[in-house]
This record gives structure tokens, sequence and C-alpha cells, in this order.
């Protein structure tokens, strides 16, 4: 006589369904997700009528944000102080006082911020300064 009954089978667990459902959501992330690349700098620089020089492959660019940040060489200073600017000019240009330097300034940057930049070019003897604008607009 037998009375346990049947032997119980262990319960069987199937992950194929799971791993469906987990690859699918995978691709759907994957798919509807998009890369925005910021690598550049947004500067929107003031309008002038004044006709364009020619590019001089020798300048020296500081690019000012619209916060007040510095940037060299797409890279931001980490001191916004005059002490610091002058390290990176004559850094960058050297003893050569005649090299041309453009300070590219976002429409509104603070105006502290290119006076300083002027400020430390005049105190090392930068007698080439120029400030980068665009061309207006046409109006209709």
């Amino acid at each position: 006589m037998n009375l346990g009954g049947k032997p119980k089978d262990e319960p069987d667990v199937n992950l194929t369904p799971l791993i469906d459902v987990v690859f699918l959501l995978l691709i759907f992330f994957m798919v509807s997700t998009t890369f925005k690349k910021d690598t550049e700098i947004k500067v929107d620089l003031p309008e002038a009528s004044a006709e364009p020089i020619k590019k001089n492959r020798k300048v020296f660019e500081i690019i000012i944000d619209a916060r007040g940040r510095y940037f060299v060489n797409k890279k931001e200073l980490v001191s916004n102080k005059i002490k610091t600017m002058k390290q990176v000019l004559l850094k960058n240009m050297g003893k050569d006082s005649k090299k041309p330097l453009i300070i590219r300034a976002d429409y509104k940057a603070p105006h502290g911020s290119v006076v300083m930049v002027m400020d430390a070019a005049r105190q090392l003897g930068i007698v080439k300064l120029s400030i980068a604008t665009s061309q207006p607009k046409e109006e209709k």
C-alpha cells in the first residue's frame, strides 16, 4: 500500500519568455535613445556691419560664453582671475606681442569679462587685439 501518492515533480521555470521580453526592452531603449554631442561652445556673437578681415593662421582666440566663462582651445579655464589670464596669454602667445589676439565674446557675456581679457593683454604689451562679431542678418 502506497499512501504517498504520486511522486512530485520539481517545478519547471521556463526563462525563454523572460529573456525575450528583456531583449525587446533593450532594443526599444537603444532605438528610442538619442545621443547629443555637446562638444562645441555655443557663442552668439554681436552683430557689426564692418567688412570681415582675412583669416590669419597665427592668431590666438579666447572665447567668453554668456555666463562669463573663459575657454582656450575648447577647454574651460579653472580660474577667472587676471593672473590666470596673463599666464594663459604668455603660454600661448609667448614673447610675440604682435601676434593677433581675438576675443570671441557671446552677445550676453558680462562686460567685465571682456574688459579683464583686454586688461591682461594690455599689461603684457599685446598690441593687436580684435573682438569677433557676426554679420547682421538681412531684414525683410
